[in-house]
């Protein structure tokens, strides 16, 4: 391999360009925390080539990527993304890029908006871009937007298609989409059906869904429902057949777990003895709490759980510091 397809890490190791580029696409595209892009190889090949070319081709990646061009991230984000470019550029004594520079004028002056697009880039290349709210709480819901729980499931999903493969899913708490269109997408579903109940997180979640182009017509069949825990009816229930039901972030009100588990308690018990449905839920626990209620109220159900805590690939970007949890139930 040629030396300038490899760059130098602080470590004095040498790694792939390919790697880095992708490493800050993905970062970028998933809006994550600009501390965590991998600016220390920027630094370091900026010291030992004083050359912009890792830059330019970090921009084509990125604010200049067609991706960008359909589904942007905040104009805020790009904004103090490009700044930092500049700064570690102008910090090098490289030669300014005009590229850099013009692609910040485009967003200087641009009004901030209250959704972005947050595009989430899967192993094969394509991506998940979903619209979603730039406050993580909007609307009188935290439903508008991506929570760890939701990606690690996805994460699973993509290490265990099998689960999915030829099935009826049925999504509790979809909110924008993501484990879902994941799945749809990578895991060969017969039928999927997306669920919740708020009216702005369904507007979005039905948003989102055209937006990946899923539709009743496609492969698999995907259908967004309204469905409230505490008022889903039993023909309801039926006419989803659900052989597989999964939930992400949705234990983490005292106020609703309650509901939640009499609904898990009705589809393992409401369904064929022979058919069992399988039953995963993902929560990131937040306040242990609630978390050893939710539980102990699946317990008095006659519910019992195993957790699945074996590795999964990393695929999408998001803080590993958060304790997330992910369980099979049992009737």
């Amino acid at each position: 391999m040629e030396r300038s397809e490899r760059i130098q890490s602080p470590d004095g190791r040498r790694v792939k360009k390919t790697d880095i580029l992708r490493d800050f696409q993905v970062s970028f595209f998933a809006m994550s925390r600009l501390a965590s892009f991998p600016w220390t190889f920027l630094e370091k090949d900026l010291d030992n080539n004083k050359s912009s070319d890792l830059i330019s081709d970090i921009l084509n990646q990125t604010c200049l990527h067609s991706l960008c061009r359909k589904f942007p991230p905040s104009v805020r984000f790009r904004r103090l993304f490009l700044s930092e470019l500049i700064r570690r550029q102008e910090a090098a004594g490289c030669d300014p890029l005009d590229e850099l520079y013009d692609a910040l004028a485009e967003v200087v002056g641009a009004a901030d908006t209250a959704e972005c697009y947050k595009s989430y880039l899967l192993p094969g290349g394509e991506a998940v871009s979903l619209s979603e709210s730039v406050a993580l709480i909007s609307e009188g819901t935290t439903g508008l937007v991506t929570w760890e729980a939701a990606l690690y499931l996805a994460e699973w999903a993509l290490d265990h298609r099998q689960t999915f493969a030829g099935r009826t899913v049925l999504e509790l708490g979809s909110g924008v989409g993501l484990t879902g269109i994941t799945i749809c997408r990578s895991c060969s579903p017969n039928r999927f059906v997306f669920s919740d109940c708020h009216s702005s997180v369904l507007r979005r979640l039905r948003a989102n869904v055209q937006l990946n182009g899923l539709t009743e017509e496609t492969s698999p069949t995907v259908s967004v429902e309204e469905l409230d825990w505490t008022a889903a009816t039993e023909e309801q229930l039926q006419r989803i057949g659900a052989d597989v039901v999964i939930a992400a972030d949705v234990v983490y009100d005292p106020d609703v777990v309650g509901g939640l588990v009499k609904l898990l308690s009705r589809i393992l018990r409401g369904s064929s003895p022979e058919v069992l449905p399988e039953v995963l839920v993902c929560s990131t626990i937040r306040n242990q709490e609630t978390y050893d209620g939710f539980k102990q109220q699946l317990e008095k159900e006659g519910i019992s759980h195993e957790v699945m805590d074996g590795p999964v690939r990393r695929v999408f970007p998001y803080s590993r510091l958060s304790s997330v949890q992910l369980i099979r139930l049992h009737s």
